[in-house]
């Protein structure tokens, strides 16, 4: 059955149709990603059946995509940040929200994840976005935990991760170690063999088979106090 819009939608159902031909993935496949009927989202953005989703499809669709939960909900009045009152504004697809997860990366002996539910969100300007090659990127703001990547990423600091599935290169990277997630700066070392590095020279490098680590995502903009 084909993707292709109907009649414009507005709410979660329009962005839900966005988001899924920005992605070039099929409501089939989304539905099924719920576990669901293949026909489930399509009836829901065709038909309006079910009037809305549940929130735990909400969730798994946010993070999949790497928004957040709000965008899919229809009672959810759009934020007004007065401190931008003065900036010329654009319609909405020209921004894109990155959501902040509820999890810490460690940078320093290892911190146990959380809830990995986002509970806030980032703004970025697609177009920005697109200059630094993140066009169509699956994208999650996460926080730093500790002083093992000092200077270069500081206790506090937002990192933005890329988690689309890439070929992989070396450079700083959110891992996942067991039960634990960090950021290292990550290399190849041999066949089958990756080296997690800290900037911080107290902390010695951790020599690991390419098989007992994950690599979650490429780290690709940091933000923080000064």
């Amino acid at each position: 059955m084909s993707d292709s819009k109907p009649s414009k939608l507005d709410g979660a159902q329009g962005r839900l149709l966005e988001l899924s031909q920005e992605r070039g993935v099929s409501l089939s496949r989304l539905s099924t990603l719920l576990e669901r009927n293949p026909s489930y989202l399509q009836q829901f953005i065709r038909k309006g059946s079910p009037r809305k989703l549940e929130e735990g499809d909400r969730l798994i669709l946010a993070r999949f995509f790497g928004v957040a939960e709000s965008e899919l909900r229809d009672d959810v009045p759009p934020v007004t940040e007065k401190s931008y009152k003065g900036l010329p504004t654009g319609p909405q697809r020209d921004w894109i929200e990155v959501a902040r997860l509820d999890i810490e990366a460690a940078a320093g002996p290892g911190t146990l994840p959380g809830t990995e539910a986002a509970f806030d969100t980032i703004r970025f300007s697609r177009r920005w976005l697109a200059e630094q090659g993140l066009e169509g990127a699956q994208l999650s703001a996460i926080t730093v935990k500790g002083d093992s990547m000092e200077p270069l990423l500081r206790d506090g600091d937002q990192i933005l991760v890329d988690r689309r599935e890439q070929p992989f290169r070396d450079g700083i990277h959110v891992v996942r170690l067991g039960d634990t997630l960090m950021v290292k700066r990550v290399t190849r070392v041999g066949a089958g063999r990756l080296m997690l590095l800290s900037e911080n020279a107290s902390y010695p490098p951790i020599d690991i088979a390419a098989d007992e680590v994950q690599v979650i995502g490429r780290v690709v903009w940091k933000g923080g106090r000064i």
